[in-house]
């Protein structure tokens, strides 16, 4: 992936190497972390919501936490300005072409973990997205275990990890996210895993159409980009990371899709850039 010399977003609080205690002002186990994994992952609830219920800390903070200036030199944090940038210019374009304004997100780089409107946010949970505040939470460390457990390792791998956070956002500020937490209320257990697989899917779908209109533009992409990104899209759908974690899967419990969807969907969002293809929610079976 081309990055370098691009321009670098002015939307990223740096809060790596600050302290904030414990989950509510009490220290959490490796026990409690691993409860509220399986909470996410069974009831496709957020785990840092759990997290902060398990440990009495409130589901929503507005603390006050200290924000430092990045070294000119770390490159990773360059790498995400750089990505968060090209995807501000995109969406802007692309909102722009349809009569509309882009409201930019902002990123926020942790280490361990870090107050959110969603709760507090921990890096056992993975980069996420956090409507009530409207910023992407990652971890850098998170890029090591692409790499180690998923042996994905590219520049364009990781940066889809962000763009399918940005579309999360764009599902945020579009009203499609109020209205399947909405619906939500209604449905069954497995009703609503079903509904965040969509979610999901969509959001992989929008991260394709940023690939496609990016490159179109500014011509980011290399040979083996494309392929990297499936990878990593295979690496985390729900059928691989339950088998690998139990040997088994169980769809119903399945919350962002298996590698096969997630891969389809990112291509097909790649392949046409197309934002009305992306509509999960219309389709029959996904």
């Amino acid at each position: 992936m081309k990055w370098e010399g691009n321009r670098e977003s002015n939307n990223v609080e740096d809060r790596r190497g600050g302290s904030f205690g414990g989950l509510g002002g009490r220290s959490v186990g490796i026990g409690t972390i691993v409860i509220a994994l399986l909470g996410g992952y069974v009831f496709g609830i957020n785990p840092m919501t759990i997290l902060s219920l398990l440990s009495g800390g409130p589901v929503s903070t507005q603390s006050q936490v200290p924000v430092q200036e990045t070294p000119a030199n770390d490159q990773m944090a360059r790498f995400v300005r750089t990505v968060l940038a090209d995807t501000e210019d995109t969406w802007g374009a692309i909102f722009r072409e349809n009569g509309g304004t882009y409201q930019q997100p902002r990123l926020v780089l942790f280490t361990g973990r870090t107050p959110t409107a969603c709760g507090t946010g921990d890096t056992a949970a993975g980069p996420f997205y956090c409507p009530g505040d409207q910023k992407i939470y990652i971890d850098l460390a998170f890029y090591q275990t692409m790499r180690d457990r998923f042996h994905v390792a590219s520049d364009f791998a990781q940066a889809y990890v962000i763009a399918h956070e940005v579309g999360h956002h764009v599902q945020n500020i579009t009203g499609i996210m109020e209205k399947v937490e909405q619906k939500r209320r209604s449905l069954t257990e497995r009703q609503a895993n079903a509904l965040s697989v969509r979610v999901e899917l969509q959001a992989d779908c929008f991260a394709g159409v940023w690939a496609h209109h990016a490159n179109r533009a500014r011509q980011i992409l290399e040979q083996g980009d494309v392929e990297s990104a499936l990878k990593a899209a295979s690496a985390i759908g729900d059928d691989a990371l339950q088998k690998q974690a139990q040997g088994y899967v169980v769809p119903d419990s399945f919350t962002h899709g298996t590698s096969e969807q997630r891969m389809r969907w990112f291509q097909r969002g790649i392949e046409t850039g197309d934002l009305n293809r992306c509509n999960t929610f219309a389709e029959k079976s996904v």
